[in-house]
């Protein structure tokens, strides 16, 4: 069943009323409710355009966060072949929010590194919401050299509410593990692309996601703190993350417009989740593109357009 989010409750009555419809004829095959269930059809595939025409920034975060939104393992599962996952970080631990190992791209070999929050409760308990720990920052930092060592392109899929915040993670380093994951990513000279699926949540996702371009998806959100943490810090008041939302410029859209993004995927009416196969052949798409567009430059010439595009960040303005 498709779960719906809060402002699509009137959605949910007409779809669930057309359902309904359906339920009876297939109980009593004499009724004909087919010009009836055709009319509420019509009328939530207008209300559908009607309520995802123009979304805030706080429904932006609410369908960025879909629970049936399509997740790394996913993208993986579709877009790459051959995959051989690698774990570990060889120090501590594997941490099973972050995946991450070889595979094949359109037929090139490419190292794929993401954050996996899990599609039921025993995965995303076992993945920690992909919220990642030290150890998970370590094991890419790993895949990372590795694919340097091998001249093997590094493709990125980030979807984390941000690092984990835990204490355990905190005594094994988790600044320090950032901070090396960043460096790892403006240090390598292979290609480097990273696509926001879903959240993008503060320096979790920069870790993985200082590449030489980076994609969002139309729906998803990148930010330095979720706009609840953001109320919490300014208003003392977790509900006004409405306005945090709002003040946070953490839509594709905007985040376009600074230059902190390079490209937006345009997402299926609807969103993501509603059309999971239309998605991930979007994303296939963006990420040949966004290889090909380096292919070609030496790894001097990649180090260079990474750090001078990060160094460039915050150039361009974006009246309030």
């Amino acid at each position: 069943m498709t779960q719906y989010l809060d402002f699509e409750k009137p959605l949910a009555e007409i779809e669930g009323k057309a359902e309904e419809l359906r339920a009876l004829a297939r109980a009593n095959e004499e009724m004909d409710v087919s010009d009836e269930a055709a009319a509420l059809d019509a009328k939530a595939s207008k209300l559908l355009d009607e309520l995802y025409k123009d979304l805030t920034p706080w429904r932006k975060c609410q369908v960025a966060r879909h629970p049936e939104r399509p997740h790394c393992k996913d993208y993986i599962e579709a877009l790459f072949k051959e995959y051989t996952p690698l774990a570990g970080d060889r120090n501590f631990a594997d941490d099973l929010a972050v995946m991450g190992g070889l595979a094949r791209f359109e037929d090139k070999p490419v190292m794929v590194i993401g954050h996996e929050k899990g599609s039921d409760t025993k995965s995303r308990i076992e993945r920690n919401f992909g919220m990642a720990r030290p150890e998970g920052y370590r094991k890419a930092v790993r895949l990372m050299e590795m694919a340097g060592r091998f001249g093997l392109p590094v493709i990125t899929l980030i979807d984390t509410a941000g690092a984990y915040p835990g204490k355990g993670a905190e005594e094994r380093g988790q600044s320090e593990a950032i901070a090396r994951s960043t460096e790892m990513c403006l240090r390598i000279g292979v290609p480097l692309v990273s696509v926001i699926i879903g959240e993008g949540g503060s320096g979790g996702a920069v870790a993985f996601a200082t590449a030489n371009r980076v994609a969002m998806l139309e729906h998803s959100i990148y930010s330095v703190i979720s706009p609840e943490g953001c109320a919490s810090i300014l208003w003392k008041d977790a509900e006004k993350m409405r306005e945090a939302a709002e003040a946070l410029r953490l839509t594709a859209q905007d985040l376009k417009k600074l230059g902190v993004i390079d490209r937006i995927i345009p997402e299926p009416r609807g969103g993501a989740h509603r059309n999971r196969h239309g998605t991930i052949d979007a994303v296939r798409e963006a990420i040949g593109a966004m290889l090909g567009e380096l292919k070609g430059k030496d790894a001097a010439a990649l180090v260079k357009d990474r750090r001078q595009k990060f160094l460039e960040m915050g150039s361009k303005g974006l009246a309030a």
